[in-house]
């Protein structure tokens, strides 16, 4: 199977609780397995087939995370024993059972496919530093700029995940018409009045255009701030994370004083606070809607901070050029999300808070000394809880059984597969053909004994 690698795929990591076996990872890279001897090389190391195949070839030294790359991966059936290394700044996660699929890559193939968002930018960069240190109309310089950059986020830097690259054009000319609108609105009541009779070419040059492609090129600056989302449950998951929101809490709280004394060095404080006084209730109207979150973007963000830097003083030149090209990087790459989101939209693909099934003491013929294969029968009680008609089983992260209540179903029998290896088993309820949270896993070990789940879901 032929595969192309973006540049920057490091960074993509699972954002929520995943089971891997009897390990909850979060955080990182999906990537289980790699070399079983230094030695090896990408052709001989095998992942799981469930690894995220982008990571993995940057895991195995197959493409480059800076440049991208292109290639094929073969898939080579059951493999067991994944071992967990770091390599190439991405640390594999360990496997001790099988998996009926893997891949490896195959030798011979890697292509320099270069992904060209590094020369385009080098083209976009000189582009808008020559046309900011020779224009001084503000009404030139912003709308050439904002295109400029909003296309070069769109289509080079930070595209949307997608493979056709039509599609992708053609979002980001759907995306272009509505920002257009509100960056003219931003142009005319903050940066025009701002830039109006500025002269500081190079000032404006370092400051505004360079704090403007620092937030355009947030996924590769801001983004690297362990935060992911505002919300307690993230915000204690991700490690790193409590110190850093105080630090940019500080850092907001002393830049926002800064920027009320230039504004009321000029007069204009009373309305601003006005402003921002409709903003907050605004905020706190939306936060009492039921069964609704608030979700603070950052293109909502951007929006929101923009008016409070149409000083014209240094630090308001780079301030403004930082929220400019945030609102540029969330629309180009995101769209206009709501700033109202269910519960389920930000759920993701995280855990869904159901009920766990409740599973009696495993039955277990280990069969030693006999012609007989080891077997583990697992039983649970009916009728089921009150919205559910059924049960699944995972066994080693993959769905063995689906048990239906109407069809009498009550019992799961598994023969081991190998008497070397453990086994993982999960079992979570069933609403018609969905499944609910599973429980943790419990493990076959190799010496026959029975290792119990422990409390809690996982997914």
């Amino acid at each position: 199977m032929a595969f192309r690698c973006p540049a920057n795929c490091k960074s993509v990591e699972v954002v929520n609780p995943h089971a891997v076996g009897d390990q909850e990872i979060n955080y990182r890279p999906l990537v289980i397995g790699g070399p079983t001897d230094r030695g090896d090389s990408p052709v001989d190391t095998i992942y799981r087939g469930d690894s995220f195949i982008c990571g993995a070839a940057i895991h195995a030294g197959f493409v480059s995370d800076q440049i991208g790359g292109c290639g094929v991966v073969s898939l080579v059936g059951e493999q067991s024993n994944f071992p967990s290394n770091k390599q190439n700044h991405i640390s594999s996660i360990g496997f001790n059972s099988y998996f009926p699929k893997s891949f490896s890559f195959v030798q011979g193939t890697a292509s320099k496919c270069r992904d060209l968002r590094w020369p385009l930018l080098a083209v976009s960069l000189t582009f808008t530093t020559l046309l900011s240190l020779f224009t001084t109309s503000p009404a030139v310089f912003f709308p050439s700029v904002y295109i400029g950059i909003f296309f070069h986020v769109a289509l080079a830097s930070d595209p949307p995940n997608l493979t056709n690259y039509y599609a992708i054009v053609s979002i980001a000319l759907g995306r272009f018409l509505p920002a257009s609108f509100c960056m003219f609105v931003v142009y005319k009541y903050c940066v025009r009045r701002q830039q109006a009779g500025l002269q500081a070419q190079i000032e404006k040059t370092i400051l505004w255009l360079g704090g403007c492609w620092m937030g355009a090129l947030n996924n590769y600056t801001f983004d690297k701030i362990p935060i992911q989302r505002l919300t307690p449950h993230d915000i204690k998951q991700q490690p790193g994370a409590v110190p850093a929101l105080i630090i940019i809490v500080l850092s907001l709280f002393c830049i926002a004083l800064g920027q009320a004394w230039a504004l009321r060095i000029e007069g204009r404080l009373p309305k601003y606070l006005a402003i921002y006084g409709i903003f907050v209730t605004s905020l706190l109207g939306l936060v009492a809607v039921p069964k609704m979150n608030v979700r603070i973007h950052h293109y909502i963000l951007a929006l929101l901070l923009v008016p409070g830097t149409s000083m014209q003083t240094r630090p308001s030149l780079l301030f403004q050029g930082i929220l400019v090209g945030l609102f540029i990087n969330g629309i180009a790459r995101w769209g206009f999300d709501s700033i109202l989101q269910t519960p389920d939209e930000l759920r993701g693909d995280a855990q869904l808070g159901t009920l766990l099934p409740l599973i009696l003491p495993p039955i277990i013929h280990n069969n030693f000394g006999l012609s007989l294969p080891p077997n583990i029968t697992f039983e649970w009680p009916l009728p089921l809880l009150k919205h559910y008609d059924g049960l699944s089983v995972l066994v080693n992260d993959v769905e063995r059984f689906r048990g239906y209540e109407d069809a009498g179903k009550n019992s799961f029998t598994w023969i081991r597969h190998s008497e070397e290896l453990p086994e993982y088993f999960r079992f979570g309820f069933m609403s018609g053909s969905g499944s609910g949270d599973y429980t943790k896993a419990g493990t076959w070990e190799t010496n026959g004994g029975w290792t119990e789940m422990e409390p809690g879901p996982s997914f």
